[in-house]
């Protein structure tokens, strides 16, 4: 034909068949093969790569939906602006959805988690609060832990270091900064703005205080983990940087609280964030040295595995999610 299509007399006949035989298959299939029920939303639980000698590994503890950014984030800014920020990077204008990652690094000596979910202290559960049943699927059990880190004293950090009134991690010694654990242990906090919070450090923390070790920024949790001053967050927030056979990673913890949000916009105020300003300060020198030196890292409410790349753009930072960079 002048058009180059050329339909053969057997080409035409296989397609009436199919679409014949199509026309069949309603007919012919049975109850059970024609649908199938919903199963729900589903996502990995855990993630794992090799760091040097070290095998690090993210747990999701869950995640909870909630109304925002705005004010959480953004919060001296206009609403308006917020929302076409979040429309901008196809985003919900007025919904959210922030999840908790613990991390669990084994050093061949040691396996050392980081923070310790929700636990059944809060009231998130059943989205949330799950590292205790989702320790078994990676690969643990919570008496093999030999070391908690904590970064901050918020109740998503330290509501699972306790499970039916006993430790949750038998076996474990604690590690978590002086200044951190000082201001939180001050009485007076049980009659102040954050009493709720000293009141979990109460019944969570201090009953293990004779297995406590206190660190300051740059001290050693065990060869390979140091702390990284980043307080602002709370009055002693610790980043912990990590280093293997050459190679390094960064745990930022709750340095950031959104992957847009926080680092595309840092000066941003965030609600979580007990002093503004320092928070605002730490973000910048940590996000820089991050994208200045290509450090993997992982923060505590970054999506889900947790583990990524910082760029700098435009004035802030971008978020890249890491795909195969750890595996080769």
């Amino acid at each position: 034909m002048k058009d180059g299509i050329n339909i053969s007399r057997r080409t035409a006949l296989i397609g009436s068949a199919g679409l014949i035989g199509a026309s069949l298959v309603p007919q012919l299939a049975s109850p059970a093969l024609a649908r199938a029920p919903k199963l729900g939303v589903s996502m990995p639980t855990h993630f794992r790569f090799a760091l040097g000698e070290f095998e690090i590994t993210t747990v999701l503890d869950g995640a909870v939906q909630l109304d925002g950014p705005h004010p959480i984030f953004g919060e001296n800014q206009p609403e308006e602006v917020v929302r076409k920020f979040a429309a901008e990077n196809l985003l919900p204008e007025t919904r959210m959805e922030i999840s908790f990652t613990p991390l669990i690094v084994n050093t061949g000596a040691e396996l050392v988690l980081f923070d310790t979910g929700n636990g059944e202290t809060t009231n998130r559960r059943p989205n949330a609060g799950l590292l205790a049943s989702r320790l078994a699927a990676a690969g643990y059990k919570p008496e093999d832990i030999t070391i908690v880190v904590i970064t901050h004293c918020h109740g998503d950090h330290i509501g699972g270091l306790m499970e039916d009134g006993k430790p949750a991690f038998p076996n474990a010694r604690y590690v978590i900064g002086q200044v951190e654990y000082d201001f939180w242990t001050d009485m007076d906090r049980l009659a102040s703005p954050v009493a709720a919070a000293a009141d979990l450090v109460q019944k969570n923390l201090v009953p293990l205080a004779e297995k406590i070790t206190f660190i300051k920024p740059d001290g050693e949790v065990t060869p390979g983990i140091r702390a990284v001053d980043a307080f602002g967050h709370t009055p002693g927030h610790m980043a912990y940087h990590i280093e293997s056979a050459g190679k390094r990673f960064l745990i930022w913890a709750d340095l950031t609280n959104h992957w847009v949000m926080s680092l595309e916009r840092p000066d941003w105020h965030v609600r979580f964030d007990m002093d503004k300003d320092k928070a605002v300060a730490a973000r910048k020198r940590i996000l820089d040295m991050a994208a200045t030196d290509k450090i993997p890292v992982t923060g505590y409410h970054m999506p889900f595995p947790a583990i990524g790349f910082v760029m700098k753009k435009d004035g802030g930072y971008r978020w890249v999610q890491a795909t195969y960079q750890l595996r080769i």
